[in-house]
């Protein structure tokens, strides 16, 4: 860890707020994984978006807004998280998103085949697409045409653009994560 996670008292007042905004959603929306260490400090990529606020207040931004917008179901955007997180290896959302996809139905030999940059079996079509797409894109390449229609044709349009920005954003984290080299808290086994 390059970095220490920040004790909410030490913060100024403005990223005070956004430390109990973020504490706020995560626990609501993620209550299952540990986001905050025993001095209430916010864990993984919050560590460095709070120290950076200049980079990491936007980059915050932009990720709500694809929870907010979200339409794709919770197992199609938790197979693309994982996705990303497997092949960069970002322990930290793998730690989470682990956790988060088996909450939402996900069957534990497809998330530790997603975790490990696998190909997992026994996934729906849409959740397939999902895999792939984010699959051809973190690897650098351009998704192809054939990929494209098919993915417009199981998950519309609207659904292939939130996936490319979901692909993107997660992206982001899972380089932030690594760049910065955050751990990811025990699992109970």
């Amino acid at each position: 860890m390059r970095i220490k996670p920040l004790v909410p008292e030490s913060l100024s007042p403005d990223l005070r707020f956004v430390h109990d905004e973020i504490a706020s959603l995560v626990s609501g929306s993620q209550g299952q994984v540990k986001m905050l260490d025993g001095q209430g400090a916010l864990l993984g990529p919050f560590a460095p978006m709070l120290h950076f606020p200049q980079f990491g207040v936007p980059a915050l931004s932009f990720l709500r807004t694809l929870d907010i917008h979200a339409t794709l179901s919770q197992t199609v955007r938790e197979v693309a998280i994982l996705t990303v997180g497997g092949l960069f290896g970002a322990k930290f959302q793998l730690y989470a998103h682990e956790i988060m996809a088996e909450a939402f139905g996900l069957a534990p030999d497809i998330v530790a085949s997603l975790a490990a940059a696998g190909q997992p079996y026994g996934l729906t079509a849409q959740e397939a697409i999902a895999h792939n797409m984010a699959n051809c894109l973190v690897k650098g390449r351009i998704v192809p045409e054939s990929t494209y229609r098919h993915a417009v044709s199981l998950l519309g349009r609207e659904g292939v653009a939130e996936l490319y920005f979901l692909v993107g954003g997660y992206s982001l984290i899972a380089v932030i994560l690594n760049g910065f080299d955050m751990p990811a808290p025990e699992k109970p086994v």
